[in-house]
């Protein structure tokens, strides 16, 4: 059985994390300097490991084992979010290169090729998921025209780290079996039910609409209240009912928000005579997803049937579908976690997004999960307890030698 080093696990943690350290988290955005530095010192990292180790076109960080395949992939994201944690991407980054390296260092593994990476943007600084849509060769226009909030697109901003003219490392079906990805749960669930593993099943698919109100914008001192077509009152009773009516389809999985609410023209003295509401929804399964959607346009319908207010519903981003995670690939996981975290580990969904819904359509993948502290995440309270740092990187590199083993049979 191959054995991690924990300590060594932990001090690669806390260096990454020094890389736009502020307080107890980290300002680290995409193709940024200290972004980049934070990818040039990976690559030196998995370098020291003993992997052939580059920063791409794209600025992902992939160190490919010496070995021959079948091989696996297994990293996460080192961006972060504005103002973001330090676990978020970075743990699963430096578990891939702790699992690869432990490998290579054991006897009985070194045989075995596990490649590391870390993605670049998959938190959007950009656009979601920029590194692994490279990798995977599904780069589009408008991936590359993409703007940060300064306005600087993509294409500009490889340009100035000196990356364009890189070529960009690619999935290779003859070499890679799979992709693994380890992370904090960024929810709840774990630590609630006293569990310390999770076996990610799937990665909820996203539905986005704007519901739109029309009525009639007029003097809210002179305009007798029978006459009126306020479109504001007529967007706070869509989301009461609204919450009404999507309790009825959804499942134990579902969330959804309203996270965005305007009246126009925004005045203390004016009737509004639009208004505009911003409706996310999640959900692991279409089917749910679907329902949602149906009763929102239905009840759009309805109300503007009622009057005296016309409301319509409009698509806001493309439907992102659930990703479903790799059957096999859950079993060799699982088989890790009941040797190492009997009776404390569980199946679970994903209720945050992640790169394997870019890579599951070129590859099969596997994600674990560990606990996160109070549920938080994308915060800079962000933590997890040492222990279930070290023991979610055992399992995953048990789960790795258990693939590969397989795979040479």
């Amino acid at each position: 059985m191959v054995t991690i080093n924990q300590q060594r696990l932990l001090d690669d943690l806390s260096t990454l994390r020094t890389f736009g350290q502020a307080g107890t988290g980290v300002i680290r955005p995409s193709l940024s300097d200290i972004d980049m530095e934070a990818r040039f010192w990976l690559r030196d990292r998995m370098a020291d490991a003993g992997l052939n180790a580059v920063v791409d076109g794209v600025a992902n960080v992939v160190g490919q084992s010496p070995n021959n395949g079948p091989a696996l992939l297994i990293g996460s994201h080192s961006d972060t979010q504005p103002t973001g944690g330090w676990l978020d991407g970075a743990l699963g980054v430096i578990y891939g290169l702790e699992v690869a390296r432990a490998l290579l260092e054991d006897p009985d593994t070194a045989h075995l090729a596990v490649d590391a990476v870390a993605w670049c943007d998959e938190e959007a600084t950009y656009t979601s998921c920029l590194g692994s849509k490279a990798f995977c060769g599904v780069l589009t226009n408008d991936d590359y025209v993409a703007t940060n909030a300064a306005g600087e697109s993509v294409t500009n901003a490889l340009r100035r780290l000196g990356l364009d003219g890189r070529s960009h490392e690619r999935v290779d079906p003859d070499r890679h079996i799979g992709y693994l990805e380890a992370h904090i749960e960024q929810g709840p669930h774990l630590e609630a039910n006293a569990q310390r593993i999770g076996v990610v099943t799937s990665i909820v698919g996203i539905g986005g609409m704007t519901i739109g109100f029309t009525g009639e914008q007029n003097h809210a001192g002179t305009t007798p209240m029978a006459l009126r077509k306020d479109a504001g009152v007529a967007l706070f009773e869509f989301a009461t009912r609204a919450r009404e009516r999507i309790a009825r389809v959804a499942s134990e999985s579902s969330v959804w928000t309203f996270g965005s609410a305007q009246l126009l023209p925004g005045a203390e003295s004016i009737i509004p005579g639009r208004a505009e509401l911003l409706l996310q929804f999640r959900d692991p399964s279409a089917a749910v997803l679907d329902a949602i959607d149906t009763e929102m346009r239905a009840l759009a319908d309805e109300m503007t049937s009622e009057g005296p207010v016309t409301v319509a519903v409009d698509e806001t981003r493309e439907r992102i579908a659930p990703t479903v995670m790799d059957g096999a690939l859950q079993e060799h996981i699982a088989g890790a976690a009941t040797t190492h975290a009997p009776g404390v580990w569980t199946h679970m969904p994903s209720a945050a997004g992640h790169d394997p819904m870019v890579i599951a359509h070129h590859l099969p993948c596997a994600m674990l999960f560990i606990p996160s502290i109070g549920g938080v995440s994308h915060d800079f309270a962000e933590d997890t307890s040492p222990e279930d740092i070290a023991l979610g990187c055992q399992v995953l590199a048990d789960a790795a030698v258990s693939i590969l083993t397989s795979a040479a049979q």
